[in-house]
């Protein structure tokens, strides 16, 4: 269960009637969708940031641009337990876009103010690393008569 969100986030999301009749009042399933939510963020963003310090952040430590992907994510899966054929566009809008943004914060195209980065003195064979390192010889010069 992750403490990064919390359901008084969830108020500048969606009501919170609409919530409990989404899950009909079990909050587990929310914790599911939440812990679902971050795992499929921290895929995208562990390579350069260090998403232990990111997603043990609480109240105003808390990256908002992060947490507002996180709870649309959350709220995206909560919806597609509901009823995924009647799903709201904006729901789907709002995945899509965490999603692109995830994906360009991957690839170097966009750089989120304020968040960790993983320390650059990991070794190549650490958790970090691609585990292989690629080399070649030295150039050599043949010449022919």
């Amino acid at each position: 269960m992750s403490n990064f969100i919390v359901i008084a986030d969830y108020d500048s999301t969606i009501h919170r009637e609409i919530l409990d009749a989404v899950v009909r009042n079990d909050d587990a399933i929310i914790d599911v969708a939440e812990d679902a939510a971050i795992q499929e963020m921290r895929g995208y963003l562990s390579q350069k940031y260090n998403c232990d310090m990111i997603f043990s952040a609480s109240g105003t430590e808390r990256n908002h641009l992060i947490l507002m992907f996180a709870k649309d994510i959350t709220v995206y899966h909560l919806f597609c337990i509901h009823n995924p054929m009647k799903m709201s566009k904006m729901r789907e809008d709002r995945y899509n876009r965490a999603i692109e943004w995830l994906k360009d914060v991957q690839q170097g195209n966009i750089v989120p103010d304020g968040l960790p980065t993983i320390s650059s003195d990991k070794d190549i064979s650490g958790s970090q690393g691609t585990g292989f390192v690629m080399s070649s010889n030295v150039k050599r010069n043949n010449h022919f008569e």
